[in-house]
């Protein structure tokens, strides 16, 4: 009974594996591009030189500031489960819908802060260092699972097949700084993650323990149109079946 309540899913690797577009610059006005001059001596390589110069110059332009860079080990997906209702068919082969909590943390990289309220994605340059600075979502989400299971073995335990469709509804989205200059920060707001996200998710484990992966179909983010493609991946480990 105490499983049927509590499930407890944790992510100790990527939940940013994100697909396509993960770390494009989504505002425009906020982009970057910086030009640096190295003086050089001879024309070997074929460089065009700057007329305005007496000495030989060459301009390189850095890639455009990619503001959703983040830090994979310290990004996560954390998840669990507090209501569950199912059927079994037989020993071996159950269906059960569940209801729970999911939330992904994103480590950001770079010293910018996400802005709220705004009507795409955005971010402003900061020129503090932040020892944390996190931008997450977090979920009210409902799989549907087909768990099939083998017999006990001598030590009791079973091997589980579990994999179905998994939807959630948004509850939050927040930005968490901490720096010296200001302390502990807290931002909510939707950040336009989507409202409703529909994936599918597979685990595989023996006795309490397992490994799962999880992909969302639809984007990440909406209403945000330079974010279009951005999809969310993640797997790790579970406990309990």
């Amino acid at each position: 009974m105490k499983r049927l309540i509590f499930t407890a899913i944790i992510c100790a690797a990527a939940t940013g594996v994100f697909a396509q577009n993960m770390g494009t610059d989504s505002t425009k006005a906020s982009t970057e591009t910086k030009k640096t001059k190295v003086r050089i001596g001879l024309d070997e390589d074929g460089l065009q030189f700057d007329p305005k110069y007496r000495k030989d110059t060459i301009t390189h332009v850095e890639k455009t500031y990619q503001f959703l860079r983040y830090r994979s080990w310290k990004s996560s997906n954390v998840g669990f489960d507090v209501l569950q209702f199912g059927v079994r068919f037989n020993d071996n082969f159950k269906i059960y819908l569940s209801g729970g909590f999911d939330w992904t943390l994103i480590r950001l990289r770079d010293n910018i802060t996400i802005l709220p309220n705004q009507p795409v994605l955005t971010y402003k340059q900061d020129d503090i260092d932040f020892s944390k600075n996190r931008f997450s979502s977090s979920y009210l989400r409902i799989p549907l699972s087909f768990d099939f299971r083998t017999k006990k073995d001598s030590r009791g335990n079973r091997t589980h097949f579990v994999f179905g469709p998994d939807g959630g509804f948004l509850l939050n989205g927040r930005v968490k700084q901490i720096s010296a200059e200001y302390g502990k920060q807290k931002i909510d707001d939707t950040y336009h993650f989507t409202t409703f996200r529909y994936g599918a998710f597979a685990r595989v484990g023996y006795g309490d323990w397992g490994i799962f992966a999880k992909y969302y179909f639809n984007d990440m983010f909406e209403n945000s149109p330079e974010q279009d493609g951005i999809r969310n991946f993640s797997f790790g480990f579970t406990l309990g079946f």
